[in-house]
């Protein structure tokens, strides 16, 4: 089966690549499946997981937003944050997430409530990437 190169980076450097048969993301605008041979492409992305298919095996990769660049012969993602689901430390993950769901509860004047539901979606978002 064709496959195609892929890379997710973040700041810190490269995070996965390899070459796999199909990438699935989910963009703002919905889900996106990609192919080789995939039209070229940029796309804002969701706090979301990345699957990639390699044969039988789906690799996951928890990304923090970011953009995907889609070429026919290459994809490339660019993420703040990203780890792949083998290296995920969920007791870290469940205690950020405790964190954030106490700043919203709280309810002060101090707390910024934008920052705390990002945490809890990026927490989540590790939990859920870790847990499948």
């Amino acid at each position: 089966m064709k496959t195609v190169p892929v890379s997710i980076v973040t700041p810190n450097g490269p995070v996965y690549e390899n070459d796999v048969e199909m990438v699935s993301v989910k963009a703002e605008s919905g889900e996106m499946g990609i192919l080789p041979g995939h039209i070229s492409t940029v796309a804002p992305l969701r706090i979301s997981a990345v699957r990639l298919k390699i044969g039988n095996r789906t690799d996951k990769v928890a990304v923090a937003g970011g953009f995907i660049e889609v070429r026919p012969d290459k994809v490339t993602i660019l993420s703040p944050s990203a780890e792949e689901a083998s290296h995920i430390d969920v007791h870290r993950a469940n205690e950020a997430k405790r964190r954030a769901e106490r700043r919203l509860e709280d309810k002060q004047a101090n707390i910024d409530f934008k920052r705390a539901e990002l945490a809890l979606k990026r927490a989540a978002n590790r939990i859920d990437v870790s847990s499948k």
